[in-house]
């Protein structure tokens, strides 16, 4: 499992390539229910437009790359991190995404010089042709989620989340394939607790949960491009297991007003997967405890929602 103590040391290797987003303090009454204090960390505003970059650089950062550069299957975000990731450490990198990866997060991946592929219809289809590469050309496998590299770049946001908001006694957290709130937990345990958020549409470590074990789960709505693989990962499987309180489930209709909401009174702008955490708690899918401190993970921005 990626300690406390390993997500800390990664954190020294990849402070000088990451951003080291802000936090803010609101209250709950701004967006029309019960007014307590809400912290939310924008790691939206991190390199890339999601969290996903810190995972990709300990990737770069920690082994040794071939010449053939990087692989990386994503439905959009963990592709364009790597993509960034691998411009900047001046390697190669080819990309896997889905048809149903958004415009702008494709754009993004050419803009940073990647080769770019769409193939499949979702995540899981990008990944088996990533395999493919990788064995046909010696590229360098960089796993959206379940690898050791990934978990302990992922667990950074929750030490700075931690350092910023130690008075925090739950962090809500969106779940795709598990290494964002994998790393996080692993990092929480004991200080707060985590509580994942999935789409109803894809709740893929609350069927795990129920099952004892990864399995393969629903893969569709409107945050499909970032949390909707086929099942979550197993190296953090046991971690949810050991450290995350619960899970809960959002509708698609429950994600689009966290959207709108976000946008009009905070006006932030964050795409589906980013919103889902704060949908738990406009929709009533999570209530609060009296008194109970919540932080609010605002996982990434890229949308083409606004036009400015």
């Amino acid at each position: 499992m990626p300690l406390r103590t390993e997500i800390e040391d990664t954190y020294q290797i990849i402070r000088p390539y990451i951003r080291r987003t802000p936090t803010v303090e609101i209250d709950a009454a701004d967006f029309g229910f019960a007014s307590a204090p809400l912290t939310f960390k924008l790691e939206l505003m991190q390199h890339t437009g999601s969290f996903k970059a810190r995972g990709a650089f300990a990737n770069l950062l920690t082994r040794d790359v071939p010449p053939a550069g990087v692989v990386a299957a994503s439905g959009g975000n963990h592709g364009v991190a790597v993509a960034y990731a691998a411009m900047k450490t001046g390697h190669p990198a080819r990309i896997f995404v889905p048809t149903v990866s958004s415009p702008a997060k494709m754009e993004r991946i050419q803009s940073y010089g990647a080769d770019l592929v769409v193939t499949g219809d979702r995540y899981h289809d990008a990944l088996l042709a990533s395999q493919e590469w990788a064995a046909q050309s010696g590229a360098m496998p960089v796993h959206a989620y379940d690898s050791l590299e990934t978990l302990r770049g992922a667990g950074t946001t929750g030490l700075e989340f931690y350092q910023q908001a130690p008075q925090l006694d739950t962090v809500l957290i969106a779940c795709g394939g598990g290494g964002l709130i994998g790393g996080m937990a692993a990092y929480y345990h004991g200080a707060a607790r985590t509580v994942g958020v999935e789409p109803e549409k894809a709740p893929t470590l609350y069927r795990a949960l129920e099952a004892g074990q990864p399995v393969e789960a629903e893969a569709g709505g409107i945050a499909a491009d970032s949390l909707a693989p086929r099942s979550v990962g197993e190296l953090m499987f046991p971690i949810a297991q050991r450290w995350v309180d619960r899970v809960v489930l959002v509708s698609d209709d429950a994600i689009a007003a966290a959207q709108r909401a976000m946008w009009s009174t905070f006006r932030v702008a964050t795409e589906p997967g980013g919103a889902a955490a704060f949908a738990a708690l406009l929709s009533g899918a999570y209530r609060p405890a009296p008194g109970e401190q919540i932080g609010v993970l605002l996982c990434g921005a890229n949308t083409t929602a606004v036009q400015l």
